[in-house]
């Protein structure tokens, strides 16, 4: 029984692009993508940051991992992304879409240029890139007798609104094309799902919830006390629990799931 759990969540074999790969997310997104064996393409603007990220795995998991700088938001990335993995693998069997760039503020500091950024990173290219490598997917579905997945990471505030009393006069609320843009990438996985689901293509999305980095702002404490009180779980996500749901969503454990959204959350949603 063992066996066949770990044969079923394990991803030796398959060739996964994760884009938007060095962030605090994407790090362990990445790290249990390299334990369950995955081939994968690392994906990020910072070919210093990207090395380092290898680097940082163990000697037996470096072979299996590769990078390609690309910032996704250029003309025609999708296009070099294709032919690298055409040029360099010949088969596809999942993508993790997980960039995003943006600013934080309120209704009032919010301009047309943010809606534009946060369209492009959640749902233009992850569109395109979807577009370009369909063939690529389909091909490999066919040929290996399997399904191929796409695991599109939106976010809580995709389905709920943020409370404005956590954020209070801040300035930092979590920004309004933020959360409009990740409900369009939610509807997009289900639209996609619908539409390459006869090619034996999967796609759904994840919605996490919160998992705020104490890293980078050493005021942030008091902040995710706010953030703890709405959880029915009573505390944020862990970085680690992030990469177990996309791993379920990419293998053979999923095989029957496409245009779902799971949410990582600990119960946020729900309320």
């Amino acid at each position: 029984m063992v066996n066949i759990i770990n044969n079923l969540f394990s991803l030796k074999g398959k060739t996964i692009i994760l884009v938007g790969s060095t962030g605090y997310l994407g790090t362990s997104i990445a790290k249990a993508i390299s334990d369950a064996e995955g081939e994968m393409i690392l994906v990020g603007r910072s070919a210093k940051r990207l090395k380092s990220q290898i680097d940082a795995l163990p000697n037996s998991k470096k072979l299996t991992c590769h990078l390609f700088e690309l910032d996704i938001t250029d003309d025609n990335a999708e296009i070099r992304l294709r032919q690298f993995l055409e040029e360099n693998f010949g088969k596809l069997h999942g993508i993790v879409n997980n960039a995003y760039s943006g600013v934080v503020g309120n209704l009032h500091s919010i301009t047309e240029a943010h809606f534009d950024t946060a369209y492009k990173y959640n749902i233009t290219k992850p569109f395109l890139i979807f577009k370009e490598m369909m063939p690529l997917l389909a091909r490999t579905a066919a040929e290996d007798e399997t399904s191929v997945s796409i695991v599109n990471v939106a976010s809580m505030y995709g389905v709920v609104s943020p409370d404005p009393s956590i954020y209070g006069e801040s300035g930092k609320n979590n920004p309004i094309h933020y959360g409009a843009s990740k409900a369009g990438m939610i509807q997009m996985s289900r639209y996609l799902a619908c539409h390459a689901g006869r090619d034996n293509i999967r796609v759904n999305s994840v919605s996490p919830g919160a998992f705020p980095n104490r890293d980078v702002d050493s005021g942030i404490n008091k902040f995710i006390e706010s953030l703890e009180a709405k959880v029915p779980m009573q505390r944020v996500g862990r970085q680690d629990e992030i990469g177990g749901p996309i791993v379920f969503l990419l293998s053979e454990a999923s095989s029957y799931i496409s245009g779902a959204n799971i949410p990582i959350d600990g119960g946020w949603t729900a309320w």
